[in-house]
């Protein structure tokens, strides 16, 4: 199958609003959780996933920090302009661009920008002040210009003039509390505007469990943007455009991945986490087949996998990578993707998948059907059926297709 055919119409269903979780539970680990094994449909909660997980499993974990990144301005007509920052305005990474100081231009969506012709506002904060302005507009987003005089680097003047960005099917304004629980425990690189969801059910002691089960764990970064809200429109998916996301990967995790194939399965912690190391291979193996004089970095686009390339077994592609960044001492590889996952792709490293219920008409519901297929719909029949709670405060799953992948094949 080739995604870019697929009927967006084939991969829906009826969400009711009541079942749009608006609040996190008291425990993070006290969510529900759906496991898919060999073809069966049985219900747990997330505090025996070390029980339910194969022995020797990898965990794969974005360790991504969503930031205050929801601005809210007013015009002196009173009319209010939210800005959602996202991404620097020049190419370099989301955490270097984070501590700028003094001005800063980044690329942001503009609430109520019909009602702002782009001039000057100013936003006051503890006798500091954050001004903003339009430089243009540009497919549907625009370069902001900011500027302020305390001495303080852009993170910190999000944290103190910004509010955390819940998603727009949460119809509330986050709290103190959601400062934590939309974040997860292992938080460490700021840059997301989106949490990485199946993460908020991992509690520390949780990841204590696993150390005793034998079941490792390595760490990602992919600094989740505001695409990853955006349903697909388009009649086929060939009409939609895939947003880009940083990915940041450490060598140890890239040495961790290749020694897995051979151990145990490797289970990503949430679609991002899914998204990231099946770009690795691409990125591997595109080094095998190009210029390997240069550094490596991650450069996936949308239809990477679809287009024909020739496709070198995984341990290939990543001896590759491994042995890139050794001879330029790199400690990380960094970079972005566009990767879509949809029916038709073979998964290369994920052998299977922990993931939150998605919304309909989304690419990160057209993934999960990637990975199990057809019973996709029957998981999620299930799941409504059965009370479970949707999207990113919601309950979980944890799906072990019927069929392994072979990490070695080409």
């Amino acid at each position: 199958m080739d995604p870019r055919t697929i009927s967006v119409a084939d991969y829906t269903y009826e969400l009711p609003s009541e079942r749009i979780a608006q609040q996190p539970l008291a425990d993070r680990d006290g969510g529900r959780l759906l496991l898919l094994r060999r073809g069966g449909i049985s219900d747990h909660r997330f505090r025996e996933l070390p029980a339910l997980l194969p022995p020797r499993t990898l965990l794969v974990m974005n360790d991504t920090r969503v930031v205050h990144a929801r601005l809210a301005f007013r015009r002196a007509t009173g009319a209010l302009i939210e800005c959602m920052v996202l991404t620097p305005a020049e190419e370099r990474p989301i955490e270097q661009a984070l501590l700028d100081r003094g001005a800063a231009e980044w690329w942001c969506m503009v609430g109520n920008a019909k009602r702002w012709k782009g001039e000057e506002l100013v936003a006051e904060r503890s006798g500091n002040s954050l001004r903003m302005r339009s430089i243009r507009a540009m497919g549907g987003e625009h370069l902001v210009r900011f500027e302020w005089t305390h001495e303080a680097p852009f993170l910190e003047v999000l944290s103190a003039f910004g509010d955390l960005p819940l998603p727009p099917y949460m119809k509330r304004q986050a709290t103190d509390q959601d400062d934590a629980r939309y974040n997860t425990v292992f938080a460490e690189r700021d840059g997301s505007v989106a949490a990485p969801t199946a993460s908020l059910h991992l509690s520390t002691g949780l990841l204590g469990s696993f150390e005793r089960r034998g079941v490792r764990t390595a760490r990602v970064t992919l600094h989740v943007g505001a695409g990853t809200f955006l349903p697909v429109k388009s009649p086929t998916m060939a009409g939609h455009a895939m947003h880009t996301e940083q990915v940041r990967v450490p060598l140890d995790t890239v040495r961790a991945l290749r020694r897995q194939l051979d151990v145990g399965p490797i289970v990503p912690v949430g679609t991002t986490a899914l998204r990231t190391i099946e770009s690795l291979y691409w990125c591997g193996a595109e080094r095998l087949m190009g210029d390997r004089s240069k550094p490596p970095s991650v450069d996936v686009a949308q239809w990477s996998p679809y287009d024909g390339v020739e496709q070198p077994s995984v341990s290939d592609a990543l001896g590759a990578l491994e042995a890139d960044m050794v001879e330029h001492g790199m400690a990380a590889i960094t970079g972005r993707t566009a990767l879509l996952i949809a029916p038709g792709y073979r998964f290369r490293l994920a052998s299977g998948l922990i993931t939150n219920f998605h919304q309909p008409n989304s690419t990160l519901l057209l993934l999960v059907a990637a990975l199990v297929g057809p019973e996709w719909r029957r998981i999620y029949d299930h799941a409504l059926r059965s009370g479970y709670r949707f999207l990113s405060y919601g309950d979980g799953s944890l799906l072990l297709p019927d069929e392994g992948v072979d990490n070695r094949a080409g």
